[in-house]
């Protein structure tokens, strides 16, 4: 794999990082400014809306630029973010500062990804789109852990001046190690005809799906560990690790998956993810069975990710960079989704395991358009081979009266 895709992978180490880290120091963060917790809260979601909203946006604004210079834009723009975030001292700059970080998130990944594929082998594409996502789930596995405790060591303005330096070095790698890559050349209408083809729409809702089948349980993690499990609130960091563990074996095994088949391993995937959260609801009860399954859920979570980036770069050919951006919108979308519908189900009382369930269901609605898309794939093909074949009938007939 060429060295450039380290460079990448660090950029999204420190973005996962900052996305990540805030949820383990709400506390303190909530504390210091003089808000609630719930209040504190909205600093997950206003990052998250923030993706939602710069995934296309600034992909298109920066759609004529070449893909490296993109890319350096992008990371200087989640640098001030994190800088604004790292300097606050009332919740409304650090809000700014969180939507500020977050406009580059989902366009980098989609650029990211673009940049990934194009550096290696066609067979080897969804592997190059896995190693560059790696950095993302070593966040969770390193940084998220790593950077809460720098927190509430040293303050959580710490952990944001930390997560400033890793973008600085990100910024440093994509000037040195990344090389130059034209910008797509297509125009603003080009770009949008991408979204008159269906399989596209069906593979943003295969992700909005399958994600937030992940999101419904993992949401709710803590509690239902603690309450159902039985482990003790200081036990949840290395529960967390073991999730982190398994979601960079399962992102590198999506990859892989994936450059043998991408709509396979898709079906195959959410298949899995489907089972081990219905497990989920049984082995919550057992604190043994509870920390294997962790680990499985891990792994088939974050093994959905590679095949489901290539099948939108795969169906939006021409656009490619925009359609990624989206599909990590539709990861965003998918983590506010399932989120709250994993918290309505607590709310209704159904209990800690119910967000399994949810997220079970989810994930069987992700496989349900996986198999329509494949469905309707293969009808479209056999139409275009009738219509092929009658063609060539009227060529031979044409040829005979002549």
């Amino acid at each position: 794999m060429p060295v450039a895709l380290l460079a990448l992978a660090i950029s999204a180490f420190a973005i996962g990082t900052t996305e990540f880290v805030i949820m383990g120091l709400l506390p303190e963060v909530a504390a210091d400014l003089g808000v609630t917790i719930p209040s504190a809260g909205l600093l997950i979601s206003g990052y998250a809306l923030g993706v939602v909203v710069g995934a296309p946006l600034l992909t298109i604004l920066g759609g004529r630029l070449p893909r490296k210079k993109m890319l350096l834009a992008l990371m200087v723009l989640f640098i001030a973010g994190n800088l604004v975030s790292a300097l606050a001292s009332t919740y409304g700059v650090l809000m700014t500062g969180r939507v500020v970080a977050a406009l580059a998130h989902g366009a980098f990944f989609g650029v990211g990804s673009v940049v990934a594929a194009d550096l290696v082998a066609p067979q080897r594409k969804a592997s190059a789109i896995a190693l560059m996502f790696t950095g993302l789930t070593v966040a969770n596995v390193l940084g998220v852990p790593m950077g809460t405790a720098l927190g509430q060591q040293l303050g959580w303005q710490s952990t944001f001046w930390a997560v400033t330096a890793l973008g600085v070095i990100g910024l440093l790698g994509i000037v040195f190690l990344v090389p130059q890559q034209q910008a797509s050349g297509s125009d603003l209408r080009q770009e949008l005809a991408v979204f008159r083809n269906p399989q596209v729409w069906l593979a943003l809702l295969m992700t909005a799906f399958g994600f937030a089948g992940v999101f419904a349980s993992f949401t709710y993690i803590a509690p239902m560990m603690t309450e159902v499990a039985g482990f003790a609130a200081s036990s949840v960091t290395w529960l967390l690790v073991l999730f982190g563990v398994g979601l960079f074996a399962g992102n590198l095994l999506g990859g892989k998956a994936a450059d043998r088949s991408v709509m396979k391993s898709i079906i195959v995937i959410l298949i899995a993810l489907a089972a081990v959260l219905t497990a989920f609801v049984f082995t919550a009860h057992s604190p043994t069975l509870a920390a294997i399954t962790i680990v499985l859920f891990g792994a088939a979570g974050f093994a959905t990710v590679p095949p489901l980036q290539m099948r939108v770069m795969q169906t939006a050919e021409g656009a490619p960079a925009l359609a990624s951006a989206a599909n990590i919108a539709a990861f965003n979308l998918g983590n506010a989704g399932g989120a709250w519908l994993g918290g309505l189900a607590i709310e209704r009382g159904l209990g800690y395991t119910a967000p399994n369930w949810i997220g079970a269901l989810l994930a069987v609605g992700g496989l349900v358009i996986a198999l329509g898309s494949v469905f309707l794939e293969r009808r479209v093909s056999i139409r275009t081979a009738q219509k092929a074949s009658e063609a060539r009938q009227k060529d031979r007939s044409i040829v005979l009266v002549d």
